[in-house]
């Protein structure tokens, strides 16, 4: 199914915005926080927007003014009676689990009976399976729960429907300390472990230290240090389910005997905060449920007593779809509240593919991360990340078919700008994501079509299978950018027109006026089957129009700008073979942050470190230490400014910019501010380097899709252009050249 003339996205940009309306404070919980003191009775959503609400169960507060007494107080739901399903949480603070509720509206009111005091919250219910945000489902789309494998070697069998749903199991498990592995946690265990608790037997006939002696299972059971620092027996809750056709984890360390959770009981290991991790990858993510999850089996974290949550749509190279991936967390984080209840605060990681996906729910769905920690990061995959890879299949393509004589590997890799000359092929292979045609007789760097189910191999796109599936980002994000009149192909936001390829090259000495002519003469396009053509490709208005305004190129003004992101990262610009996660994308992020709010100051970058948990890797372990600092201050600071403040004003002083080096034998940490460009130690041990965009004089925010045009001016070229070479840059450029410090020539805004 697929809308007509944009209606879906118009649906989904009036959802985004109210979604992330700038009159909400930010925060974690579903509704608005108001100031309490001014109202009798107030009725608020804590597990979602009151609006958003999926599976038919919302957690709900009722809070009564100053002096207000519960007697008198009536609920009612549909006018039915739903009081005595609350309970009291703190004085004049009433908390329940409304379940059942129809799909649409339902009204919930809160009256204060003789006072004339109410309340009513209208309550908008959507399927468990989604969509809210996203659009109409993708189609086809692949099942796999059978392949899913749980922790305890289990798969989840086959799914209950077509929305690939499978019944919510838990499971318990334990770290063996025999096979150095988890294993399912036996009756006997958990017997013996609730016999412990009684006192009916001592700890030490059931937690056995080391694997000497181990008679049978249950002396087999590790140990872990709690956040509480007491050694307990290392034994994790995992629960497993879908939502959204996404399979989903949760997992905290929890003892069976300690009983079962609800949002008023919560496990004695759990510290109240919340771990979202994520996947990387993109390309063939689309069209599956995907097989695994971003990993919620996390020692490290279970040490500082975070529960950890993740779900297979947050891998993105399973979901190559920022939207669809937020809508997931929106209705995951839902889920977990409704089981666990408010966490105090969520903190969202992950790398690669990880980092597209926390920036831009925090960026785009305020209050559903606290925080983000992201590695091997990029702003997004629409922008930096897509513009990079076309220019590379671009470049490539000229370099060896086009004109394979003319430029030497240093000329090459001065027009590309990369640390690694390699990087120019391996990014042309990585822009298989933008192809939607697999050809098994062309260079691996011009191939496409990935497709990671081999059940839906006979349903790919081809030259004669024009509405088969097409395995593009732009086509997995259709209901965004819509499809070309016409056709089902989707719109792209994709333009090279008016650019200067190698400029930077020319005006440096490394090419020659007449290969910067040859070159852009000759480098041309992509048709939207991403063959090679002559004429420079051009980014559809619509679709340009809407990666701007629906948050699919990152903004950073506005959750993140109240949201504390520390980026991490390992040097990989000058691996041998070539890499995609290039420094240049982290300073990208800063840069926007830095146009759309005036500063950067909620952004700590630190490279070079040994990133673990153990005392051998310790640093990620201190990232993650200073996040929960600063969260926790910012979450004390009662003072009457703005949000955005105080996230400044309570970074912690010891967590600033730095990197790492070895002098000898000794690793030193060098603590200053990453910039770009400039004479610093850590530009010393870790350059940054130039995308061909950037060479070409694009901004260091790589946030244009569309150039505006100017005449070609000679004070571009910092060598000397002949009349007649100049003659011919008119020819190859005759609408023009780039005036990158126009912004694009959509004039679009972030909504």
């Amino acid at each position: 199914m697929r809308l007509k003339s944009g209606l879906v996205y118009s649906t989904l940009l009036a959802l985004l915005v109210t979604a992330c309306s700038s009159d909400e404070t930010i925060s974690t919980s579903g509704s608005a926080q108001l100031s309490l003191e001014s109202k009798a009775v107030h009725l608020q959503a804590l597990s979602t927007k009151p609006w958003l609400i999926t599976g038919g169960d919302v957690l709900v507060e009722v809070n009564l003014g100053s002096g207000m007494s519960v007697t008198g107080l009536r609920i009612t739901l549909d006018d039915k009676e739903v009081t005595q399903e609350f309970v009291a949480v703190a004085s004049g603070r009433l908390q329940a689990l409304l379940t059942g509720l129809p799909l649409g509206k339902s009204n919930l009111k809160a009256s204060l009976i003789g006072s004339g005091e109410f309340d009513s919250l209208v309550l908008t219910n959507y399927p468990i399976t989604g969509p809210i945000i996203s659009g109409p489902h993708e189609t086809p789309f692949y099942c796999q729960t059978n392949e899913f494998e749980l922790v305890n070697g289990e798969t989840l069998g086959s799914p209950n429907d077509s929305a690939c749903s499978v019944e919510t199991r838990v499971d318990y498990v334990y770290w063996s300390l025999s096979e150095a592995a988890f294993k399912p946690l036996t009756d006997q265990q958990r017997r013996l472990l609730l016999d412990y608790e009684t006192n009916i037997v001592p700890l030490e006939l059931v937690v056995t230290e080391t694997i000497e002696e181990i008679a049978n299972p249950v002396d087999d059971i590790g140990e872990i240090v709690s956040y509480q620092g007491e050694s307990i027996p290392y034994i994790v809750r995992l629960e497993t389910g879908t939502v959204n056709r996404a399979i989903y984890e949760i997992a905290m360390l929890h003892n069976p005997y300690e009983g079962e959770l609800d949002p008023w009981n919560r496990s004695d290991n759990w510290n109240g905060k919340l771990v979202y991790t994520h996947g990387g990858g993109c390309r063939s993510g689309w069209h599956q449920q995907g097989n695994r999850t971003g990993g919620v089996m996390r020692q490290g974290l279970f040490e500082r007593g975070y529960a950890v949550m993740s779900s297979s749509l947050n891998v993105f190279g399973q979901n190559c779809n920022d939207l669809l991936a937020s809508e997931t967390h929106i209705m995951a984080k839902e889920k977990f509240i409704e089981t666990y209840g408010l966490p105090v605060y969520t903190l969202a990681t992950g790398a690669s593919g990880g980092s597209y996906q926390s920036h831009q729910t925090a960026d785009n769905y305020p209050g559903v991360f606290d925080g983000i920690i992201v590695a091997a990061s990029f702003p997004d995959v629409t922008s930096a990340t897509i513009f990079t890879l076309a220019d590379s299949r671009l470049l490539n393509y000229y370099f060896t078919q086009t004109n394979p004589e003319s430029f030497t590997l240093e000329q090459q890799q001065a027009v590309a700008g990369y640390g690694s000359w390699a990087s120019i092929s391996n990014l042309a292979r990585s822009a298989a994501r933008l192809d939607p045609i697999y050809s098994f007789d062309t260079p691996v760097e011009e191939q496409g079509g990935e497709m990671s189910i081999p059940a839906l191999e006979f349903q790919r796109y081809s030259s004669s299978n024009s509405n088969g599936v097409r395995t593009t980002v732009y086509d997995h994000t259709v209901n965004v950018y819509d499809t070309v009149p016409g056709t089902s192909i989707a719109q792209r936001p994709l333009d090279n027109t008016g650019i200067q390829y190698g400029l930077a090259a020319l005006n440096k000495g490394v090419i020659t006026s007449q290969q910067f002519i040859d070159l852009n003469r000759g480098i041309g396009g992509f048709d939207r089957d991403m063959n090679h053509v002559s004429d420079r490709h051009r980014a559809d208005a619509d679709a340009r129009k809407r990666a701007i305004e629906s948050g699919r190129i990152l903004f950073g003004g506005a959750g993140l700008a109240s949201t504390p992101v520390i980026d991490y990262r390992t040097y990989t610009d000058h691996v041998e073979n070539g890499d995609i996660h290039m420094i240049v994308h982290q300073f990208s992020t800063r840069q926007r942050l830095l146009n759309a709010n005036g500063h950067a100051e909620n952004h700590v970058m630190q490279v070079g470190g040994l990133w673990g948990f153990t005392e051998e890797r310790p640093d990620l372990g201190e990232l993650f230490t200073q996040m929960d600092s600063w969260l926790m201050a910012i979450q004390g600071d009662k003072s009457a400014i703005e949000y955005a403040e105080k996230v400044v004003n309570n970074k912690p002083v010891s967590l600033l910019d730095a990197c790492w080096g070895i002098q000898g034998e000794e690793r030193i940490k060098y603590e200053q501010t990453q910039t770009f460009r400039g004479n610093s130690v850590c530009n010393d041990l870790y350059p940054a380097y130039l995308t061909p965009r950037h060479i070409a004089g694009a901004p260091l925010a790589n946030n244009v899709v569309s150039c505006q045009l100017r005449e070609l001016d000679g004070a571009d070229y910092a060598v000397t252009i002949s009349s007649e070479e100049y003659a011919e840059l008119k020819q190859v450029f005759p609408e023009g050249v780039c005036d990158w410090s126009l912004g694009d020539v959509s004039g679009a805004k972030h909504q």
